[in-house]
């Protein structure tokens, strides 16, 4: 069976957007000499490899409103691409990371170039630099995309308010974690604890994961509004169970499939839903042994198996999988209430509540 998010031969197409715009790009900064393809080498591995679910999304929020296939959607589709990947690489320099998609982190990456060159300065200041700066490539890029995507421009101008909406609200939202990884937790009631976490996963993933590039797609194909709330509500509940699952498998997945080390958000110390329920749910010996591991980055095996067990024991994993199910339950049921949704989108926006929420990466 075709995988939702090759419907429409869309992850090809999408992969050639991005090798187009790439070599593009890299035409215009050729008059800058050779040492900025440092920051081109790293972009291009980034966006050799990922879902695409954000580019899936947006492409058929366009179909749902009953706009045709065309080239110009697809630009505007591999826009989010960029964007993904420009918060993938400031994420991974804010949380520390050393790897991303199985591969090292944009920063470390630079650093790395840096130390086998024998150049003068730290590595790792070169490399944050490097790796802010491609970022910022990636956002400018973003831009370039959905102005020059060939859509008509009044369709443009009708999603460009929720296009700018997500910009601003994603940095934001970035800088809520940030701010939570900081502020003391362990002494919070525990509804704040979870309704710190949710406003996160609202705000750094669930929105600009699904919810924003849906409507930016429906609302630039001119959708009703009745219908674009339904599907603001299935993308917020599609988008929050995605983080969910996504928290689940920074702890418990496999890193042949997650691509990051066992245990990496341990070790991150994240302030997560899987966390909040594990304090609320487990015994004092627990707590302990969470304030002592939890945000370590030198933690063994051993440490994440006993961290591990901490969670899986205090019912935090069941609940955080219950919260899953009924969230995809929800977003099934707004998207049923999205009348207006056209025949070909709906079967699979429904399929890709399950590609977005299984229990892979």
């Amino acid at each position: 069976m075709t995988s939702p998010l090759d419907e429409a031969d869309l992850r090809t197409r999408v992969q050639t957007c991005i090798d187009d715009e790439l070599r593009h790009q890299s035409g215009v900064l050729d008059e800058l000499g050779p040492d900025v393809s440092d920051l081109l080498d790293r972009i291009e591995s980034l966006l050799a490899g990922g879902k695409r679910l954000r580019a899936a999304f947006l492409y058929w929020g366009h179909r749902a409103a009953g706009r045709p296939d065309s080239p110009a959607l697809i630009r505007l589709a591999t826009a989010m691409e960029f964007f993904q990947a420009a918060a993938l690489i400031h994420d991974d320099v804010m949380d520390d990371s050393d790897t991303r998609r199985g591969m090292p982190a944009a920063h470390r990456a630079l650093a790395a170039v840096h130390t086998e060159r024998g150049w003068g300065g730290d590595d790792e200041r070169f490399g944050v630099a490097g790796a802010i700066l491609a970022g910022n490539l990636c956002l400018t890029w973003t831009d370039e995309l959905v102005a020059t995507s060939g859509l008509p421009a009044d369709d443009l101008a009708r999603g460009r308010e929720m296009f700018d909406r997500m910009r601003t609200q994603l940095m934001a939202g970035q800088f809520l974690d940030v701010v939570d990884s900081v502020r003391p937790w362990d002494d919070l009631p525990a509804a704040e604890r979870v309704e710190r976490a949710q406003r996160v996963i609202r705000y750094k993933s669930a929105k600009y994961t699904v919810e924003h590039p849906l409507l930016i797609g429906a609302t630039a194909g001119g959708l009703g509004e009745t219908d674009l709330t339904h599907l603001s509500s299935y993308g917020l509940d599609v988008g929050h169970a995605f983080q969910l699952r996504d928290d689940l498998l920074g702890v418990f997945g496999d890193p042949d499939s997650t691509g990051k080390p066992a245990g990496d958000d341990l070790r991150e110390g994240k302030r997560t839903l899987l966390i909040a329920h594990t304090l609320s749910g487990t015994d004092d010996a627990g707590r302990a042994l969470l304030r002592k591991h939890l945000g370590r980055p030198d933690l063994s095996p051993a440490d994440v198996d006993a961290l591990r067990a901490v969670i899986t024991d205090s019912g935090a994993v069941d609940a955080v999988e219950g919260e899953i199910t009924s969230l995809a339950t929800r977003a099934r049921t707004s998207l049923a209430a999205a009348t207006g949704v056209t025949p070909d989108a709906r079967p699979v926006l429904d399929a890709l509540v399950e590609i977005s929420t299984a229990r892979t990466a």
